[in-house]
């Protein structure tokens, strides 16, 4: 396996070309030409980094725009730029986009982990709705596993910053990304991609596409990506974080180009065979008196089954028609399936002390219609949403040190149906003024099965255990909660000329209600006395709302100098109310005869009570002439609960002092260099990067032991492009430093309900809450990587 040998020269270079575009570009600013000398057209696909924002289109409104004119904080990273950057995938968007977080989730390779400003969702299972929305082509995708999307055929990646609830509806409380695959072109078009890399990273990609008539056109994409894992499993022997995935995309395109009327029928897939993801102990085992290891990318976790394995794949129908020059309808029709199993050793030893055996079955089908105008003074669109969902999620809890083949079995199928209809107007006060206004109302209704099942003698039977049925299920329901919202926005835009835009705008999302997959059913109120706990005394138990926001935001977008400087800026106050808190924490049951209380894993989800985030956002890119530039992001938020109740010795108590919001720095900023120059008869591109987080604390109760303090990562690329782009040679150096930094992890030991302290028993440790090892395990973002891509296009 390549890790570390033979790499020393080619990082210190990429530091060397990283040092170089950071420092060289001060000293020649001096040479800037004159504008009548700078170039200002564009394609539609550039970026902030690159372009004028004056000639930059996205969709973050549902219809073409300039981003100068869209009243909305939102980032556009073209392919083009992700490529020069050496993007892997699309949790590399993050760290040049201020107030974002997104990353692979805990224990998984392709499960994401998103939050903006503050709003997002780490727990996978179902029952729990994500934060941010993740849209493939316009299609939501509504769980997060296989959300971690490679990066590969795209045109662009669009970043949404603020609740999104009108046109886009639930779950998209804190933001959105939108994935944007490329179209094709109308002439026959071929390219191929090949990388190799440090720990063996081998990655392969070829798309070609051509026309069968002058109106059709046929395409499609293979891609091969693998890689060595960091580290290994010193139990089982299999590789850790390493990465074996087989991906493509079909697509049949008609009409476009001029025509009125374009469709695009594609589908999907993707196969991610990966090792499981162990985490590394940063305690040694409290019972096994296991050593912490060296090297945090090892882990000894002995659970295998099920064997890891994930697939996931779609069929999509994307539709325009042009019905007058004025009145466009669009429709968007998808089917998506994904399944996941997935072995999680919590406590990463041998022994079955905390293990996790679990599967996600996922499917979703859904329709969108929307109706385009645009004609004078007015434009806008008015929509209809259809989703229909299922979530199963089933996962044995195994605590066999605790007592001998204990195992708590849940199985939450969980069944989503939702209807919003919605519509969003501009009109044009004066060619200086516009007002925007828009609404969603939406109806969401979740129906629930939530079976939880006690075993004693070995795991549950649906993952192969031995384990006999202990008592009657401590969970056996069936309930459905209908919730129902308005979401509106308003916006007013001033534009002093075409190349500036001052606004301010309201805008209201929400995050849907649901019950928790995790909860035990037997722990409900008895709210009639009767001694009977029916359904709907166990619904209101099991269940929680919906969670809202309103956001209000002020900001500047202007391109300066006839292009060569562009400038976002926003600042924004978010009041956040009814905040879902899903847990798992150690709860007692009883086992053995005489029946005796046993710590096991139980939910708790509270709607815990109200948070405030206020912040601000910079975005700035700079061509100083003689082929330098400069771009970057800073990003600040205070974020703090005002309200979080909590319960204490049976008393609601009120712990906000004491608690923070997850996965949110509260300082991000990224800035990136590049200089490009003529070689020979083609192009020499030398970009670096250096991105910073401050602190982030992984749950909402502070942990030292986890909590991730403030790191920078530095990045660099050198990229030979031949004259017309027909081939390019690139290398890329990720994580230069070799910073090593936690993302994300588990923690189940012993500390104070109220002020989150930790306590330490006799040997200078923390104190185990679930089994007798002690679970506090973390896992890490990647470490430096250095890889070669060669790129032919024809």
């Amino acid at each position: 396996m390549m890790r570390y040998s033979g790499i020393g020269s080619v990082a210190a270079l990429l530091c060397g070309v990283a040092g170089t575009a950071l420092f060289a570009p001060a000293a020649l600013a001096q040479e800037a030409p004159g504008p009548d000398e700078v170039e200002t057209t564009a394609t539609a696909t550039a970026t902030v980094a690159d372009e004028p924002e004056s000639t930059i289109i996205v969709t973050a409104r549902r219809r073409e725009e300039r981003l100068i004119d869209v009243p909305i904080a939102v980032t556009a990273l073209s392919g083009e730029e992700l490529a020069a950057r050496g993007a892997l995938d699309l949790t590399d968007v993050a760290q040049s986009v201020p107030n974002v977080t997104l990353e692979a989730s805990r224990a998984t390779n392709s499960t994401l982990s998103a939050f903006i400003r503050g709003i997002g969702q780490q727990d996978p299972v179902s029952g729990f709705e994500q934060g941010v929305g993740i849209y493939l082509d316009d299609v939501y995708l509504n769980r997060p596993q296989a959300a971690v999307l490679d990066i590969y055929d795209v045109e662009r990646i669009e970043i949404l910053r603020g609740p999104q609830g009108t046109l886009y509806g639930r779950n998209t409380i804190g933001g959105a990304v939108k994935y944007v695959t490329r179209r094709m072109p109308q002439e026959f078009s071929l390219s191929a991609r090949a990388t190799y890399g440090t720990y063996d990273q081998a990655e392969g990609v070829v798309t070609v596409s051509g026309p069968l008539s002058d109106q059709v056109r046929l395409g499609g994409s293979v891609a091969r990506l693998s890689r060595g894992g960091f580290g290994e499993n010193l139990t089982t022997g299999a590789e850790n974080y390493n990465k074996d995935i087989w991906a493509g995309r079909l697509s049949m395109e008609m009409g476009g180009y001029g025509e009125p009327v374009f469709v695009r029928i594609s589908g999907d897939y993707t196969k991610d065979t990966s090792d499981p993801r162990g985490g590394h102990r940063l305690i040694p085992g409290q019972l096994s008196g296991a050593p912490v290891l060296d090297d945090v990318y090892d882990t000894r976790g002995g659970l295998v089954d099920p064997e890891q394995d994930v697939e996931s794949y779609g069929f999509a129908v994307n539709a325009e028609i042009s019905l007058s020059d004025a009145l466009t309808l669009r429709s968007i029709s998808a089917w998506r399936k994904d399944d996941s199993y997935s072995p999680i050793d919590f406590d990463a030893l041998p022994a079955v002390d905390v293990d996790v055996p679990g599967v996600y079955f996922n499917e979703q089908l859904s329709q969108e219609v929307q109706f385009l105008y645009d004609n004078g003074p007015l434009s806008g669109l008015l929509g209809f949403y259809y989703l229909d969902a299922k979530a199963d999620t089933l996962f044995d809890v195994r605590i066999f040190t605790t007592f001998a083949g204990l195992t708590a079995f849940t199985q939450a199928n969980v069944d989503t149906e939702t209807y919003a209809i919605f519509g969003d107007l501009t009109f044009d006060v004066t060619d200086r003024v516009s007002v925007s206004v828009g609404g969603r109302y939406t109806w969401d209704e979740r129906h629930a099965e939530i079976l939880r099942q006690n075993y004693l003698g070995g795991g549950s039977p649906f993952f192969g255990g031995a384990g006999v049925p202990f008592g009657a299920p401590s969970t056996d329901f069936s309930g459905s909660r209908t919730y129902k919202q308005f979401t509106p926005r308003a916006s007013i835009s001033f534009m002093p000329t075409p190349d500036h835009n001052i606004y301010a705008s309201y805008s209201k999302g929400f995050k849907g209600g649901g019950f928790d997959p995790r909860g035990v059913g037997t722990n409900a109120p008895d709210l009639d006395g009767d001694g009977v706990r029916l359904d709907d005394e166990i619904s209101a138990f099991l269940s929680f709302a919906p969670e809202k926001v309103d956001s209000y935001e002020i900001g500047y977008k202007g391109s300066l100098m006839d292009g060569m400087v562009n400038v976002a800026a926003a600042a924004f106050d978010a009041d956040y109310t009814d905040v879902q808190i899903p847990g798992s924490v150690a709860c007692t049951i009883q086992v053995g005869t005489p029946p005796q209380p046993t710590p096991s894993f139980c939910g708790v989800v509270s709607n815990a009570g109200a948070a405030t985030f206020k912040g601000v956002e910079l975005e700035a890119s700079a061509r100083l002439g003689s082929g330098f530039n400069l771009s970057g992001s800073l990003g600040y938020i205070d974020a703090q609960y005002d309200e979080y109740i909590t319960n204490i010795n049976n008393t609601p108590t009120d712990v906000s002092d004491f608690r923070e919001v997850q996965n949110t720095p509260k300082f991000t900023a990224s800035g990136t260099a590049s200089y490009d120059m003529a070689m020979g008869e083609g192009d020499l591109y030398l970009g670096a990067t250096v991105s910073y987080r401050s602190k982030t604390y992984q749950f909402e109760i502070p942990n030292p032991y986890i909590d991730q303090k403030g790191y920078a990562l530095v990045d660099a690329s050198i990229v030979y492009t031949a004259p017309s782009d027909r081939w390019s040679l690139g290398l890329y150096g990720k994580n230069l430093l070799d910073k090593q930094y936690k993302t994300s992890g588990y923690t189940f030991i012993v500390a104070d309900p109220r002020t989150g302290e930790i306590p330490l028993g006799a040997g200078g440790y923390p104190i185990p809450s679930l089994g007798r090892e002690g679970t506090l395990t973390a896992f890490y973002g990647n470490p430096r990587q250095v890889f070669v891509t060669a790129s032919l296009r024809y």
